[in-house]
């Protein structure tokens, strides 16, 4: 059966509970890899500061211009090469927008300490992105959305790279799940 059928029959609250057992999963496969490939607790703490130029600069701008390619990517394909069977939009649809933030935010938390806090920290900036993309396995017989995921998963890595701050790359894929998230709520 296909993940859009099993969706499909799911209701937004077992939806709901899905998503956030599988970001539980992440964080603790998070913190129990951390004790394993860190001497010090404090070693994958030093990936934490607060820059608010970082933030703004790398995070935030960085969140809108993926948004922006997109949007772009919206406009020009068909919708079949874009859709991922109805799990955004089954996610966002009917979220308040205090939901909406808290999904994203979830999401960009679990999956950043993971991807870069860890795999890409140990196992390097490729290793990281090609997990990254893989993770996302319902956009693999879609090629806009795997492309743009391969793209997003190595501009975000790459951005890790440059700053070394998990804040940064926490706010950037935050900013693209919250505004993704909003423009899916508020479509009409």
């Amino acid at each position: 059966m296909k993940q859009s059928e099993i969706v499909k029959q799911l209701s937004d609250r077992e939806l709901t509970q899905q998503l956030v057992f599988s970001q539980m999963i992440m964080v603790g496969l998070s913190f129990l890899l951390s004790f394993f490939f860190f001497e010090k607790m404090s070693d994958w703490l030093n990936y934490f500061s607060f820059h608010m130029s970082d933030l703004i600069l790398y995070g935030v701008l960085t969140g809108i211009f993926i948004v922006l390619i997109d949007l772009l990517l919206i406009r020009v394909f068909p919708e079949k090469y874009y859709d991922d069977g109805g799990i955004n939009d089954r996610i966002f649809r009917n979220r308040s927008v205090r939901g909406i933030f808290g999904i994203a935010l979830l999401v960009a938390v679990t999956e950043e300490l993971l991807f870069r806090g860890v795999i890409q920290t140990v196992f390097g900036y490729i290793v990281a992105s090609v997990l990254f993309a893989i993770v996302h396995i319902r956009y693999l017989n879609k090629p806009v959305l795997l492309v743009s995921v391969i793209f997003i998963s190595f501009y975000i890595g790459y951005i890790f790279v440059l700053t070394e701050n998990l804040f940064v790359t926490i706010t950037a894929h935050f900013t693209v799940d919250f505004v993704l998230g909003l423009i899916i709520r508020f479509k009409k």
